[in-house]
């Protein structure tokens, strides 16, 4: 069993002045990564801001030996963040590493929800990963090396009460690391999702004290060292909590042709359960295998109607 190691890596983690995101911080500068740890400061719901999260953390790791610099730019703001590529290039080099960690929450059923509220939740968590990705990703392709590290979630890949705007954000996070894990192939940046179950300041008022001790945001660092290591996969969504770790998937199934006569709408509605039926489905390479699926009936059936 070889040992996942950083050293020589720089890596820059978002979000990391606390929780989940300081955890990730620590754990790779404790394997030897250097590390810009980047957090706005802002309260869980991201309001206000200050950089002093961000070099508590830093100088936990110098304190331990390591190399760390804080940044304080919102993700948000993309004239920020790729100041903020500038400032780990101009202090070691290179950036190999971008864990997109930061994000909020501003929790309310659709009903009652504020549009701005959704908006921000989006700007933030989808946004401020396309923020950060763009302006490392000229650099990753250059050096033709990269990993990068999407957090998803569990309420985007499956749902959660009063979390439309967050969902939204999430699953739309896995759409991005989809086709930048294809663009990003020939120059060896890997793009993947870490799906988090962990009891972070987001999560702290609604889950009792034995289950917030199983849920320790260090028990989710493991999935997130094997997604930004040398010898990371492309293009997975790890699931981890708890000491746990599962993959998800967006599948296919088999489906049927139904054909386009004027009854087709009918004919769907009754083979529906034959459709939906999961029993040989597949997980596709591209969105361009769904199509191919789709004009391979047709022609298996050409003539028929």
């Amino acid at each position: 069993m070889s040992s996942i190691d950083f050293k020589g890596r720089v890596a820059i983690v978002t979000g990391a002045g606390g929780g989940l995101g300081r955890q990730h911080a620590l754990a790779l500068a404790a394997r030897g990564a250097k590390v810009l740890v980047n957090d706005l400061g802002g309260a869980r719901d991201g309001s206000g801001g200050s950089v002093s999260a961000a070099q508590a953390v830093v100088d936990e790791i110098l304190a331990a030996g390591g190399e760390a610099i804080a940044n304080g730019a919102s993700v948000t703001d993309f004239e920020a963040v790729q100041a903020m590529v500038a400032q780990a290039v101009a202090t070691w080099g290179r950036v190999d590493i971008l864990v997109n960690n930061a994000g909020i929450l501003r929790d309310k059923s659709f009903a009652k929800m504020d549009l701005a509220d959704f908006r921000l939740v989006m700007d933030v968590h989808l946004m401020g990963a396309v923020h950060c990705t763009k302006a490392v990703w000229a650099l990753m392709n250059e050096q033709k090396y990269g990993r990068i590290v999407m957090t998803t979630s569990s309420s985007g890949l499956y749902g959660n009460f009063g979390q439309s705007n967050y969902g939204a954000a999430k699953l739309a996070l896995v759409g991005l690391m989809q086709t930048l894990s294809i663009e990003g192939a020939k120059n060896d940046i890997r793009v993947n999702c870490l799906a988090p179950t962990a009891a972070t300041r987001m999560t702290e008022d609604l889950m009792p004290e034995a289950v917030l001790e199983a849920l320790k945001p260090e028990a989710v660092v493991p999935a997130m060292l094997v997604l930004a290591g040398q010898e990371a996969p492309n293009r997975t969504i790890l699931c981890a909590g708890a000491g746990s770790f599962e993959a998800a998937h967006i599948t296919l199934t088999n489906g049927a042709w139904i054909g386009l006569g004027g009854d087709a709408p009918e004919r769907l509605a009754d083979r529906l359960a034959e459709v939906t039926d999961r029993s040989g489905e597949i997980v596709p390479q591209s969105g361009a295998a769904q199509g191919s699926n789709e004009v391979g009936k047709a022609m298996a059936n050409a003539g028929r109607h």
